[in-house]
């Protein structure tokens, strides 16, 4: 594993609060860095920042973190003990999907943020997060719940909470997927 060029998460958000590698960094309403605990055993990546994420900073604080709440909640996971960000750290406009260069621009962000972290597990959250972390070709709706090994993490993803709202059809196979998170987090020993 590559050293953090950054000793803590409050000097990694310092020099992601003054990023202008792209030009959402002029269209930002706030910084949406990532939240949660520092020392977390599970990790959650999302794609992009929405419009509520943009004016808290926060991410996952609209209906699709609402509820992704209510399957943390029904698998018996606390927010506070796992770590969530994005892939980018600033809103697309349009809440449009992430251009694969402003995912390059940002994409070193992130890594940082897993090395300070280092968690045990790493869950993607919808296809656009586990087609840049994953594998290129990922089929979010063929290999959800499919667990991988990438260097010295295992990861998997599952339906992003926004695509849920859109399509119910998908939620039983998101709760199952989040019991299955639980039980490897539990088998691993984490929190």
């Amino acid at each position: 594993m590559e050293p953090c060029k950054y000793a803590n998460l409050e000097e990694l958000h310092a020099a992601c609060a003054d990023c202008q590698r792209c030009a959402l960094g002029e269209t930002r309403t706030k910084l949406v860095f990532g939240v949660g605990n520092p020392i977390a055993d599970l990790m959650f990546v999302g794609e992009a920042p929405g419009e509520q994420e943009d004016l808290t900073g926060t991410p996952f604080v609209g209906r699709a973190g609402q509820l992704l709440d209510k399957y943390l909640y029904a698998v018996d996971i606390e927010r506070k003990d796992v770590y969530i960000a994005n892939i980018l750290k600033c809103r697309p406009p349009k809440n449009r999907d992430p251009l694969p260069a402003e995912e390059d621009a940002c994409i070193d962000y992130l890594r940082e943020q897993v090395r300070i972290i280092r968690p045990k597990v790493i869950v993607c959250l919808g296809r656009i997060a586990a087609m840049r972390l994953i594998k290129p070709d990922f089929k979010i709706s063929v290999e959800h719940g499919t667990w991988f090994e990438r260097g010295d993490y295992l990861m998997t993803a599952v339906y992003h909470p926004a695509a849920l709202l859109r399509d119910p059809r998908r939620r039983e196979d998101m709760l199952r997927d989040m019991q299955a998170i639980k039980a490897k987090l539990d088998e691993l020993g984490g929190n």
